[in-house]
């Protein structure tokens, strides 16, 4: 009997972890193939062009780049006394998406390192991009698009978003490759997003569903291994496109994420309350101070005299306790709701339920 009903709850158990739900999400939606991804770009350069809104004096190695960029064009020209306030020192960033190749065109970001005002109107001077390694995979060049503006001086001066940050959209040229090959491997690795068990568990299952076999395998909470079919094997974009238009109902941990500086509280579904019996009140303390002038007795010497009154008044709202247990989220906010307080109250409320140990979830404080 004890072997049937372990049959009995592995079945149940597999059942579960395979049947999708309204909330199924794609498997592009939830895992990266591992080998596929992008990589960051890095760059300085020169922006000319501005309208007096560059680097001052003082920012030397600004100086230092232009002296050396028309040495290059073969303009020589002493450092010292050199004024360029038309011209701004930046770093270039951008990213290189996977399997792009020499020609593709990418957008770059470009932001001021010196003590420029503005970039408004400039123009990125040729600039080189490397990776991590060393190498060179882009140069940027062009005008640049600033989402703001700086106007004047100090307080008369008037400034709109960012303007020493500019991006050029299609900005750099690739001119190095990075390989990625997928043609003829025979297994396939998923990375997970985020990483849990049973969303692990119930990819694989649904991948060998949709195979028809015994292809793909968890082992751990954020990698999935996938067998290629040899049919698929100089197929691979065909057996991938396959792969990520499956769907997934994925599994999370249970979580309140709240931010005191602002006030805000994330609670997500799977939260669950233990009965608990909660009570909440303020006290608002008031203190107003009255100054009265009392002049001297009539016929009698004396000036006016003025008097400080103070009066110190302390109101302790009423609160009753109000029990909470939450099957599921809308009873949680329900149960808060009715303490009628406001968000950061409720910060506090779910911090001391916490420490209670009624609340079934992480509490996250941004």
């Amino acid at each position: 009997m004890g072997g049937v009903m372990r049959s009995l709850l592995l079945a149940a158990l597999a059942l579960g972890l395979a049947l999708p739900t309204a909330h199924a999400e794609r498997v592009k939606d939830l895992a990266d193939v591992r080998g596929v991804r992008a990589n960051q770009l890095v760059g300085y350069g020169i922006v000319v062009g501005l309208n007096g809104t560059g680097d001052s004096d003082k920012t030397t190695f600004t100086i230092q780049s232009v002296v050396a960029m028309l040495a290059r064009n073969n303009v020589r020209v002493p450092a010292a006394g050199l004024k360029l306030k038309n011209v701004a020192a930046v770093m270039i960033t951008a990213e290189l998406p996977p399997f792009a190749r020499a020609g593709n065109q990418i957008d770059v970001t470009v932001s001021s390192i010196g003590d420029a005002k503005s970039l408004v109107g400039g123009t990125l001077i040729v600039a080189p991009l490397k990776g991590h390694d060393g190498n060179i995979y882009a140069v940027a060049q062009g005008p640049l698009t600033v989402g703001g503006f700086s106007v004047g001086e100090g307080g008369q001066g008037e400034i709109k978003n960012h303007p020493t940050v500019a991006r050029i959209p299609d900005g750099a040229l690739v001119e190095r490759e990075v390989p990625v090959e997928l043609a003829g491997q025979s297994t396939v690795t998923l990375q997970l997003r985020e990483a849990d068990f049973t969303t692990a568990a119930r990819m694989a299952k649904v991948i060998n569903m949709n195979l028809g076999g015994k292809f793909g395998r968890a082992l751990d909470s954020g990698t999935i291994v996938v067998d290629v079919p040899p049919p698929y094997r100089e197929k691979m974009v065909e057996f991938l496109a396959l792969v990520e238009r499956l769907e997934v109902t994925p599994d999370s941990r249970a979580k309140v994420v709240v931010n005191e500086r602002t006030g805000t509280i994330i609670i997500g579904q799977d939260v669950r309350i233990a009965p608990v019996a909660v009570a909440h009140g303020n006290i608002t303390v008031s203190i107003k101070r009255t100054e009265a002038a009392v002049p001297a007795a009539p016929l009698t010497p004396g000036d006016t005299v003025v008097e400080q009154n103070t009066e110190l008044q302390v109101v302790e709202e009423k609160q009753n306790l109000i029990e909470l247990q939450g099957a599921k989220l809308s009873d949680v906010v329900e149960g808060l709701n009715r303490l009628g307080t406001s968000p950061r109250d409720l910060i506090t409320i779910l911090q001391a339920i916490k420490q209670a140990g009624a609340l079934r979830a992480d509490v996250e404080v941004m």
